[in-house]
């Protein structure tokens, strides 16, 4: 039976001391390892998210078996969006494995059912066990952050005519096009003249051209520049991290699965209209989990001092309205920390720095330019 959640006068909506973070990470660890033990990559992952979203370095080499019920009732005072939390970092966990075994899906279910968590993406874990990856992609856009869609949530989108479904692309769109387009015009120091050079370097079409990536995932791109990450895979998990924490709709943690099932497990082979799997970033290189674990706590921290909200869908926000404004002034008005210097040093870098660009991208980039009969400019960006 689910322990029940705590009252106005019993909750505990303090930050995490050492003790319970290191009860959660024990839990967390436990609900998501297979029978052989925690992988290496599930046990850095863990590693570096608790002391980046709880600020307590945590150990979980240690592999000390919990009840779904003992470990509710050691959150027994915390509430619904706290628990939410920990089943979302236990199924991170759990999405990073290939196979995913059937007894994690369960355990996690099993982890779920007792704090009382209504987790959508454990379903999809379900399907990614038992094989099932088509019926997984359906449950991505039944039940994930597109699950809600309406026509009016593509008002910030700025498309001619009305988008079907979230991520359909939009190729025959002069006047969004040109909206895009008219971000060269913009002062260096903007938002949005970055933007336009990070599509010029890279070869990218701009929405509304045919090739082009439907606008909702567009709106990515922007954040790119927002929370200075590159473009290459392991930059897109760090991006997704960030604007998967921001929001406080428990929905969006689904933006955050999609990427690893596409760029760790290839358990989904294409998402979001646009991006294709390649598998390995994750588990290839340990330093990705500590950059990602690092803009989680990005996102986390942001908070808009214009709407004095907490939880910020960096999706649905209307970017061209802020293109012209310093981006220095746009990373304030939503409260985006620094970088620290832990991820720096694993690697995170920002779209204009060596190490931002693939080779693909920068091959494209260099191609586009040859089309338009003008000299290539990277803007910065290099391969390493």
């Amino acid at each position: 039976m689910p322990v029940p959640l705590p009252t106005a006068e019993t909750v505990n909506l303090n930050p995490p001391d050492a003790a319970e973070a290191a009860i959660t990470a024990r839990g967390c660890a436990w609900a998501a390892a297979p029978a052989t033990g925690l992988t290496p990559i599930q046990r850095v992952l863990l590693e570096a998210l608790f002391p980046a979203m709880t600020g307590h370095a945590v150990d979980v080499g240690d592999l000390v078996p919990i009840s779904a019920h003992e470990f509710a009732l050691a959150l027994a005072r915390r509430d619904l969006q706290f628990r939410t939390r920990g089943v979302q970092i236990m199924l991170l966990a759990a999405l990073v494995l290939r196979p995913l075994p059937a007894e994690v899906a369960a355990r996690v279910a099993d982890f779920a059912h007792e704090l009382g968590v209504n987790e959508s993406m454990i379903e999809v874990a379900r399907r990614f066990a038992s094989g099932s990856l088509g019926l997984a992609a359906i449950d991505f856009e039944r039940n994930g952050y597109t699950s809600r869609w309406q026509p009016d949530d593509a008002a910030a989108l700025h498309t001619s005519t009305e988008l079907a479904s979230a991520w359909q692309a939009s190729v025959d769109d002069r006047e969004l096009a040109a909206r895009w387009a008219a971000l060269e015009s913009l002062a260096a120091g903007s938002l949005g003249r970055p933007v336009w050079e990070l599509y010029r370097a890279r070869g990218f079409n701009f929405p509304g051209t045919p090739g082009s990536a439907p606008p909702l995932l567009a709106q990515h791109d922007w954040v790119h520049v927002l929370a200075d990450y590159g473009t290459t895979v392991e930059s897109e998990l760090e991006v997704f991290g960030f604007i998967a924490r921001a929001n406080d709709d428990m929905r969006a943690f689904s933006l955050l699965a999609m990427v690893v099932s596409l760029f760790e497990t290839g358990y989904l082979r294409t998402g979001a209209g646009l991006f294709e799997y390649s598998i390995g970033h994750l588990s290839a290189n340990s330093d990705v989990a500590v950059r990602l674990a690092d803009a989680m706590r990005r996102g986390a921290l942001c908070h808009d001092h214009v709407t004095n909200e907490d939880s910020i869908d960096f999706l649905r926000i209307d970017w061209f309205d802020l293109a012209p404004s310093p981006l220095d002034e746009v990373r304030a008005r939503f409260g985006v920390r620094p970088k620290e210097p832990r991820a720096v040093a694993a690697g995170s870098v920002g779209p204009r720095e060596p190490g931002g660009i693939s080779p693909f991208q920068l091959e494209s980039g260099r191609r586009l330019a040859s089309d338009l009969a003008i000299e290539y400019e990277s803007f910065g960006a290099a391969t390493d």
